[in-house]
């Protein structure tokens, strides 16, 4: 929000389309594999053919059921499967088979972390399932555009919150929880870059106080936490200034531009009616049992929120520490069997995990699994620091050679020669010859200035390679620059 918007305030609402994780589409046998050369992976039902019928995915229902348990959220025992009618050149039925008034899934919620600490529940009103429409390509196609019908008939979890968010900030939390929990619940990989997790943005602004909520701009196929973050706030300022100058918005879809930053109109927005959803004739309602649900109960993993109280409780982790680790289900996975190689320290194994191998995996643009530091490597570190075999500093510089090198930390150590030095007398041998190459410094110190201990500490450091043991070294120095 921009300095002179302070006596406005956001309302925000999200679509998240989550693709579900289905070898096939909701309504055929097409293999749902991203990246397959276009039109290669679209058969005569994706494609509405006249003559063909439709069959419901059952894995589908299964996963939607596992969000809907997941986030505390009433299952429809009875759904029904409706046309959403409209003309868009990538759907080639000239309609969209979704749920309308009888979804599977409604009235859930999710807790989400404020930037003090606090936390805020935003409602979800309904997850329905939906078929995904095809892609429009216009790369390599100078004046024209193509169409690839691929990813048409692809599953989608539509989840619909309630317009509970009031920033830019809540948005992405309540986003980045939902991308959690799908990706923990393994009924979406949630990848951004491919489309399979993306959102609309239903963004007004109103005065603060009122009760009234103002006209809605929908922001389209939003595919980054950044860009969601700045799209909302740009749409937030535009509709603000043109408020404050007398004019009016007007309901209507607008895509986000990042080379500009900035919306602009795609096409006026819908209203319900105008789709004339009716019940798709092709398909019966889902009806599902209590065995189902039961089934779809017992497969649910320990979710995000209930692992990060556990590792709280069991690990003696910080909430911050805790919500970092339990980020994704497999750093979690990785930083317990951490925990449980090495056999105690629990803070110190979070520190590394969050810190070198983190920093590690997103500067090299890498998932945990494909790390090149395995579990047991970072353990054979960390016995390192604990047996004061290496320090704490001199064990980020093994890490790295581990990490670029493949080797573990014994022969890292043996091979750069970095054991700490944890004799006494040479340690004390370096702290004689560093105090008598420096004697102005040495006078100094002792007449008051105890600022220079750092300085003594460093030359000793120097001296012995940073191989001396830095508590050993701090209390030998102490008791000598007396």
């Amino acid at each position: 929000m921009k300095e002179g918007h302070k006596d406005w305030e956001l309302v925000i609402g999200l679509e998240i389309h989550a693709q579900l994780a289905t070898r096939s589409k909701i309504f055929s046998g097409s293999p749902t594999a991203f990246g397959a050369a276009p039109n290669t992976q679209a058969n005569l039902v994706d494609l509405g053919y006249p003559g063909v019928l439709p069959v419901f995915n059952r894995e589908a229902a299964h996963m939607a059921v596992k969000f809907g348990l997941a986030v505390g959220a009433q299952v429809g025992r009875r759904s029904i499967f409706a046309r959403k009618n409209y003309f868009y050149p990538d759907l080639p039925k000239g309609y969209q088979i979704s749920q309308y008034e009888k979804p599977i899934v409604a009235q859930g919620a999710l807790d989400i972390e404020l930037e003090d600490g606090s936390r805020k529940r935003i409602r979800i009103t309904r997850a329905h399932l939906e078929e995904d429409a095809g892609k429009s390509l216009h790369e390599g196609l100078p004046g024209v555009s193509g169409i690839d019908l691929n990813r048409a008939g692809t599953p989608l979890l539509e989840i619909v919150s309630e317009p509970d968010m009031r920033s830019a900030k809540e948005a992405v939390a309540y986003l980045k929880k939902v991308h959690t929990l799908v990706r923990y619940l393994e009924i979406c990989d949630g990848n951004m870059q491919e489309g399979s997790f993306r959102c609309d943005a239903n963004v007004s602004v109103r005065k603060v106080g009122a009760e009234k909520f103002g006209t809605r701009a929908e922001l389209k196929n939003l595919n980054s936490f950044r860009f969601i973050e700045k799209a909302i706030n740009h749409e937030a300022a535009r509709q603000i200034d043109i408020l404050e100058s007398g004019g009016s918005i007007k309901q209507e879809t607008r895509l986000y531009d990042a080379d500009r930053n900035e919306t602009r109109s795609l096409r006026s927005k819908e209203e319900a009616n105008d789709y004339r959803y009716f019940p798709d004739p092709d398909l019966l309602p889902v009806v599902l049992d209590e065995a189902f649900i039961e089934t779809a109960r017992k497969s649910l993993p320990e979710l995000p929120d209930e692992k990060a109280a556990r590792f709280t409780r069991e690990h003696g982790l910080s909430e911050y520490d805790a919500a970092v680790l339990t980020a994704s289900r497999e750093l979690a996975a990785y930083y317990e069997a951490v925990v449980t190689a090495f056999g105690g320290e629990p803070k110190l194994a979070a520190n590394w995990v969050m810190g070198e191998l983190s920093g590690a995996l997103n500067r090299d643009g890498l998932e945990i699994g494909a790390g090149k530091v395995d579990v047991a490597r970072l353990t054979g570190l960390l016995r390192r620091i604990v047996d004061n075999t290496i320090s704490g500093k001199i064990a980020k510089e093994v890490f790295e050679a581990m990490w670029n090198e493949g080797k573990d930390a014994d022969t890292v150590i043996a091979e750069k020669g970095l054991k700490q030095i944890t004799d006494t007398g040479a340690i004390e041998k370096a702290i004689d010859e560093v105090m008598a190459a420096n004697p102005g410094q040495l006078a100094d110190y002792r007449s008051g200035k105890d600022k220079l201990f750092g300085f003594f500490v460093g030359q000793a450091m120097k001296a012995t390679q940073g191989k001396a043991n830095p508590a050993q070294l701090n209390a030998l120095l102490r008791k000598k620059l007396k």
